[in-house]
């Protein structure tokens, strides 16, 4: 594999958790499959012009942790994208298909639960992460400028569209436990002010935030967060959307820095 020859300033790292989430922008930009027994990897298949790394880390904060720090600390990326599908909470008022773009990441079941109900980190008084004076407990605040970059890339692709879909932006929620009842639901969606439920996110932006690489994340809605109902899906719909949106917003970022 020639990954590390990239350009380390011009390299930009995926991570999706799992292979359907990035099928469609493997074909769309002909990724070819890397031989690592570690980690599974594709790299671009124009090779040294590409810029691209993309990783499947697996299921849950663990997995993604482990690609994300792989990533950064073998290939030196200038970014990460982390994509794949997530649940959409009600308020948020998303449909199956429409795409969320986060501004944070938030550990939602981290903390301490006692007789006044549920308290984060910071009611221990101990942070996952301080760098200097900045201390993390559950949440890691993304990139600003690089959310609204995504934001209006994605909006992009669904203007004028034949199927209208909405874009919206807020605060993630990943989490150990799905949610799949709507007390849950209205309790994790009341406490963080969330948009969206994934089981990775956090722990890929508290590497990044650890080793200080700006992060975007990106994810369609598969589902609503309410009770569950697998039939109500529609996983499909929600990647391939979520990687047209991941590849408008690629070809912006290459053309930055071409």
């Amino acid at each position: 594999m020639k990954s590390r020859s990239h350009s380390k300033k011009k390299m930009i790292a995926l991570i999706s958790a799992v292979p359907s989430e990035g099928s469609f922008l493997v074909r769309r930009l002909r990724l070819e499959r890397a031989s690592q027994s570690y980690l599974p990897l594709f790299y671009h298949g124009e090779g040294e012009k590409s810029g691209l790394l993309y990783a499947v880390s697996g299921t849950g904060k663990t997995n993604a942790a482990h690609a994300a720090t792989v990533l950064i600390r073998e290939y030196s990326p200038r970014l990460l994208v982390n994509f794949g599908v997530g649940g959409a909470y009600p308020p948020a008022g998303l449909a199956l298909g429409d795409v969320m773009v986060a501004e944070s990441e938030i550990y939602g079941d981290e903390g301490v639960r006692d007789s006044d109900g549920f308290h984060g980190a910071e009611y221990m008084g101990i942070p996952f992460l301080q760098r200097g004076r900045k201390k993390y407990y559950n949440e890691f605040a993304l990139d600003r400028g690089l959310s609204r970059r995504a934001l209006a890339s994605a909006s992009s692709v669904f203007k004028g569209a034949d199927e209208a879909r909405k874009v919206g932006a807020g605060r993630f929620i990943t989490v150990s436990t799905c949610t799949g009842t709507r007390e849950r639901a209205a309790e994790l969606g009341q406490k963080w002010g969330a948009i969206c439920e994934n089981m990775e996110g956090a722990a890929i932006a508290h590497i990044c935030a650890l080793y200080g690489i700006p992060l975007i994340e990106i994810r369609g809605v598969s589902n609503i967060v309410d009770e569950r109902d697998k039939a109500e899906w529609d996983l499909g719909l929600a990647s391939r959307n979520c990687c047209k949106a991941v590849v408008q917003l690629l070809k912006a970022l290459t053309t930055d820095h071409s």
